[in-house]
């Protein structure tokens, strides 16, 4: 018998829960983060793709719009998401992307959101950046903050692109915010979007 997608989504959520109760966080960089927020600036929170899972723990207080992609993955990820408060905008680099960062940079100037992207997502390469973040970021005027979650023990897909990580229960999980930066204003010509994916791709590679 089929399990109907809602309920499938809804066990999943209450498993997801009870596993992160399990869960050890640490964070560091945080304050700088929580000082933008008392101020009301919205920010690009960007990170690998693989990393992602363990981001609703850092999200707490903070109003978030992420793209998630249009795949099949992606309508069960955008339910996981949502689950947990966090908005979510359709698209992806083959369907709907430029639509979806509109609408994501649109959102953090009306509403004031921050968003979430993950920059190599959503087939990759892994770990290279590509160009999500920084156009959000530039047209909206807002600092991009790099993220890196490190699970002390998790569960590597090792047959998936990113070898996407699910931390094990009772593990602990270092979060870690990057110092927040600008992007150039004003439109930005290729080999600027370039030398923009380069700084962040280090910022990554250096947290």
């Amino acid at each position: 018998m089929k399990i109907p997608p809602k309920l499938l989504y809804s066990c999943i959520y209450w498993v997801v829960r009870a596993m992160y109760a399990t869960l050890r966080f640490r964070e560091t960089g945080r304050k700088r983060v929580d000082a933008m927020i008392a101020q009301g600036i919205p920010m690009v929170f960007s990170l690998w793709h693989d990393e992602l899972f363990p981001v609703v723990h850092a999200k707490r207080d903070l109003e978030l719009i992420a793209v998630i992609s249009q795949s099949k993955d992606g309508e069960l990820l955008a339910d996981f998401m949502e689950r947990f408060g966090v908005k979510t905008a359709r698209g992806s680099s083959s369907r709907g992307g430029v639509k979806a960062l509109l609408k994501v940079s649109k959102a953090m100037e009306r509403d004031r959101l921050s968003s979430c992207i993950t920059v190599d997502g959503p087939r990759g390469p892994r770990h290279k950046v590509k160009e999500g973040a920084v156009f959000v970021a530039n047209r909206a005027n807002a600092p991009i903050v790099p993220v890196r979650l490190h699970m002390s023990r998790s569960y590597k897909f090792k047959r998936a692109w990113d070898k996407f990580q699910i931390p094990i229960p009772f593990s602990s999980v270092h979060v870690a915010f990057g110092e927040p930066y600008y992007v150039p204003e004003g439109s930005l010509e290729k080999d600027a979007f370039d030398r923009e994916c380069q700084k962040l791709e280090d910022r990554l590679n250096a947290l």
